[in-house]
C-alpha cells in the first residue's frame, strides 16, 4: 500500500498537487480541510464546533480531526493507498495515524514537505480568497495566524516522520507541473 503524507503550510499547493497525485497513483484523498469544510456546509455538530476554530485561524482540535480521519479509513479499507492532505498537523495526530495504520498493516511510506517562501504563502492565500468562498483566506491577518500556528505546531511533525527516515522536503516554487515531477521522482523512489 502507498501512504504518503503530504505536508506544507496554507498556499502550499497541497490540494492541486493531491490531485495530480491521486490521478496519477489511484489514491483515495483524504483532505481534512475538505472533510471539516463539508461538515460545516452540513451544519453538522462537528461542523458547527470547527467552525468557530477556522473562523480565528486556530487549528481544529486532534480528537476532532482523528474521528473524521479514522471514519475514511473505514469507508475505503480496498483502496490501493491514501493521500493525507493537511493530516497530521500535529505529533499526537501522527502517532494516533500510524496506530490506525498498524491495525491495517499498511504504513506511511513518504511523507512529502512542499517548502515555499513565506512571501508567496500570503500571495496566493490572498488571491484565493479572492476567487473563492473560503473566509479564511479573505484576512490577511488570519493568514498570517495560520502560517504562525502551522510553523509552530507541525513543524515537529516533520521531525517525527525525519527520524522514522519518511521525510523529503520539495521545492514548492515554480510551476504546478515542475512542482509535481518533482513529487513524482521522490514517490517513485520510495516505493
Amino acid at each position: 500500500m502507498l501512504n504518503i503524507v503530504l505536508f506544507g503550510p496554507p498556499g502550499a499547493g497541497k490540494g492541486t498537487q493531491s490531485q495530480k497525485i491521486i490521478e496519477k497513483y489511484k489514491l483515495q484523498h483524504l483532505a481534512t480541510g475538505d472533510m471539516l469544510r463539508a461538515a460545516i456546509r452540513e451544519k453538522s455538530p462537528i461542523g458547527i464546533e470547527a467552525q468557530k476554530y477556522i473562523d480565528k485561524g486556530q487549528l481544529v482540535p486532534d480528537e476532532m480531526v482523528i474521528d473524521l480521519i479514522a471514519a475514511e479509513l473505514d469507508n475505503h479499507y480496498e483502496v490501493p493507498g491514501f493521500v493525507f492532505d493537511g493530516f497530521p498537523r500535529t505529533t499526537v495526530q501522527a502517532r494516533k495515524l500510524d496506530e490506525m495504520l498498524e491495525v491495517k498493516k499498511a504504513p506511511i511510506t513518504v511523507m512529502l514537505a512542499l517548502e515555499v517562501d513565506y512571501d508567496e504563502l500570503i500571495a496566493r492565500l490572498v488571491n484565493r480568497g479572492k476567487i473563492s468562498d473560503r473566509t479564511d483566506d479573505q484576512d490577511e491577518n488570519v493568514i498570517r495566524s495560520r502560517i504562525d500556528i502551522y510553523n509552530k505546531t507541525t513543524l515537529p511533525v516533520m521531525d517525527y516522520y525525519k527520524t522514522q527516515g519518511k521525510y523529503r522536503g520539495i521545492n514548492g516554487m515554480g510551476s504546478i507541473d515542475e512542482i509535481f515531477n518533482r513529487i513524482c521522482k521522490v514517490i517513485d523512489s520510495s516505493k
